[in-house]
């Protein structure tokens, strides 16, 4: 604890201002050629120590001693530098600065292989925002249900996670201003899906990187992530919300810089199990409680603030185990989970045009399973990174930093009378190297390198990863991307065998993107190679690494929000070759997760005259590949699923209630009851030999949710609507 509260005291420190004498006050603003806000520009008073860079909304200000004449001089990333001449008489100068692209960059060069962003800055291919991950249909609101609509994933009902180009669910990452998330999805027994922790509403930024991604992340091998909070909320408002699986209430306070939310959230899905039967019975529904507070506090005026998010959720569910549903024997199965995450940031702007980006955090969840014996799983990690970067020309920027991570882990068996402990701890260690650059007219870049090293390993790693990117014409370009990967085993591999290697991925990207007038369009072919997987032999072996594989194929990704008014639709597509040597695995195989082919058609549309929005999506998967043991090794995971198919419906309506903004949200997904097939299992009869198969499938033909959200304190304009919001 006090090492905490010394760091915290160190971060805030950073943030204090030196004044001095009477001197020259010099703001303004900096935009671009569409009059956005330019975040990060940086403005200089030549032959001086004295500057700043812009903050979030564009705006600058600080002070000089220096008197007379003098220049100061505007520069920005891949912008035309402004300096101006102005004389200096101890009172305050106003600005209002418009940089151009630069010459040497007659458009915009975007490095996009193997990333999709949502990002303030419309000129980025923003791909989903918020809104767009509450009204896709088939995601119910979920964020990881959303990102499955997205090329490069393949989506697996009986998990709810991510599986991105053939790696399993725990090769993507999520991370949350920078702080890895150890569980990102609610905990559940074995093929009732999860859903993701958070509310998209948290993020006003989501960049979602199917691979190739930059050097500041680490511990994904297939996937990352990365999500960024909001700043200060734009004003006091009270939440309040029913459901028909539970209710929850929030509250936001906003003073000039400064806003804290606190809200609290009850789940209960014992009287919708009673209006929609299951296939399992429960004997105590699902329940959950969950709390976040977050608190923002803006510095000063250059950009400087300091940010707190925690969240805490605790929940228990009690069912009738079933060898074909979780494939456990008869009894009981009971699952109690804590899980508790919080996060503080601080950005400040440092001398010499550097900015400092400072990050805590702190991860802990406990699982107790009960069925015959009780098995507990405790994590708890914690984490501490900086990050420093800093603009060397209006063409290169550089940014490095550190990373520290210690994660305890520990399995605890206990079957009445007795009981073990398998314990693990990990401290690593990262750091980082990166610059950006443009070169010529239409070139950019960027190329990094990421050090690991794990105690627990005692290895140490070198992750080289480099991004090129070439303007064809306006909005148009193709990119490369290349670089290695590395991952720890799962903690549960670990705590039988610490003598483990990291597992690896290198990655090879190709992509083509063209964005015009509302029309996003884009295709990539990649490769993946996999060594060092962890392969679990039977007990004649130890676990080793000795696994390894391939995945490759080609997305596709097509977005139209301007051809139909008040409309939004997107089209994407996948195919997946790839086996993998791995695990149990007899020889090299394509996994049960993986599907060849993978297609997602979602679309969107406001009626202003009515007040309602309409989403519908459908999601295609091919067969799946399962283990059917009365094949032999040849034949191993060579069966196929039935192909899955989805078709699932959203109805918005935006309404007052008693003067009151309301918003009544209904959500069905596979509305028309297709029958899904996940898999199958084999139960093999004790005196014949002979098996018999069963299907594995949802617990129920259809999920269903209706919401009731109230925002008191404000009232919903038809007039403020615009088709920008849908």
């Amino acid at each position: 604890m006090r090492i905490s509260t010394y760091l915290l005291f160190v971060l805030v420190l950073l943030s204090t201002t030196v004044f001095g004498q009477e001197i020259s006050v010099l703001r303004g603003i900096v935009v671009d050629e569409d009059k956005q806000p330019i975040i990060g520009a940086n403005i200089v008073l030549e032959g001086t120590y004295d500057g700043t860079s812009s903050d979030l909304d564009g705006k600058f200000e600080f002070q000089t001693e220096s008197t007379d004449s003098a220049v100061i001089t505007f520069t920005y990333l891949g912008k035309e530098a402004i300096s101006r001449g102005i004389l200096l008489k101890g009172d305050t100068l106003n600005f209002s600065i418009k940089l151009e692209e630069a010459r040497e960059m007659l458009t915009e060069v975007v490095i996009s292989a193997g990333s999709f962003e949502a990002v303030t800055d419309k000129k980025r291919a923003a791909v989903l925002n918020p809104l767009d991950i509450v009204l896709t249909a088939s995601a119910s609101a979920d964020i990881a249900g959303a990102i499955n609509t997205l090329p490069g994933t393949t989506r697996n009902g009986e998990s709810g996670q991510l599986l991105v180009r053939g790696g399993a669910a725990y090769e993507t990452k999520t991370f949350i201003d920078g702080i890895l998330v150890q569980k990102p999805y609610n905990s559940t027994i074995g093929n009732l899906p999860a859903r993701n922790r958070f509310s998209p509403f948290l993020f006003k930024g989501t960049s979602f990187s199917t691979g190739g991604y930059s050097a500041e992340y680490g511990q994904a091998m297939s996937s990352a992530l990365m999500l960024q909070t909001e700043d200060l909320a734009e004003k006091t408002v009270t939440g309040v919300q029913l459901l028909s699986v539970g209710a929850g209430v929030s509250h936001t306070q906003r003073w000039k810089n400064t806003s804290l939310t606190a809200g609290l959230d009850h789940t209960n899905l014992k009287p919708y199990f009673a209006f929609i039967p299951q296939k399992v019975k429960f004997d105590k529904a699902p329940q959950t409680w969950e709390g976040n507070i977050v608190f923002r506090h803006k510095l000063n005026e250059k950009g400087s603030m300091i940010k707190l998010y925690s969240y805490t959720n605790t929940s228990d569910m009690l069912m009738q185990s079933d060898f074909v549903f979780n494939g456990l024997s008869d009894g009981t199965i009971g699952l109690r989970a804590d899980n508790h995450f919080t996060n503080l940031t601080l950005q400040h702007g440092l001398p010499n045009d550097w900015t400092l980006y400072a990050a805590l955090g702190i991860n802990y969840n406990k699982d107790k399973m009960q069925h015959n014996q009780s098995k507990t799983t405790t994590l708890s990690a914690g984490q501490a990174r900086a990050t420093v970067s800093k603009p060397l020309s209006t063409f290169l920027n550089i940014k490095t930093g550190l990373d520290l991570q210690r994660i305890q882990y520990k399995e605890a068996y206990f079957n009445g009378q007795q009981g073990f402990t398998l314990p693990a701890t990990e401290n690593m260690m990262a750091a980082f190297g990166e610059s950006e650059f443009v070169i010529a007219r239409k070139f950019s870049g960027r190329v990094g390198l990421r050090g690991e090293y794990s105690q627990l390993l005692q290895k140490m790693n070198f992750a080289p990863r480099a991004t090129f990117a070439y303007t064809i014409s306006k909005g148009e370009q193709v990119s490369l991307a290349a670089g290695s990967f590395y991952q720890n085993p799962e903690f549960q591999h670990l705590v039988n065998n610490s003598t483990l290697n990291q597992e690896s991925a290198n990655h090879l990207i190709f992509n083509y993107q063209k964005i015009k007038n509302g029309l996003i369009f884009r295709v990539e072919a990649y490769k993946k190679w996999y060594t060092g997987l962890v392969k679990t032999p039977d007990f004649t072996s130890e676990i080793n690494n000795n696994g390894s594989g391939y995945a490759q194929g080609v997305d596709v990704f097509f977005r139209d929000n301007k051809s139909i008014k008040n409309g939004d639709y997107w089209v994407s597509y996948s195919y997946l070759d790839t086996k993998r040597d791995w695990r149990n695995f007899p020889i090299a195989a394509r996994p049960d997760f993986a599907m060849k082919h993978s297609l997602s058609l979602v679309g969107k549309k406001f009626f202003p005259d009515l007040n309602i929005a309409l989403s519908g999506s459908y999601s295609y998967n091919s067969g799946r590949p399962y283990y059917n043991p009365t094949t032999s090794e040849a034949g191993f995971m060579k069966d196929r699923t039935p192909a899955y198919h989805d078709v699932s419906a959203t109805m918005t309506y935006l309404t007052n209630i008693k003067g009151n903004f309301t918003v009544v949200y209904l959500s069905v997904q596979n509305l028309l009851g297709t029958k899904q097939i996940y898999s199958y299992r084999y139960n093999q009869d004790a005196v014949s030999g002979a098996y018999q198969r069963f299907e594995l499938g949802p617990p129920a033909k259809r999920f269903a949710v209706l919401a009731v959200v109230m925002t008191i304190g404000e009232q919903y304009k038809k007039t403020e609507v615009t088709s920008d919001d849908y």
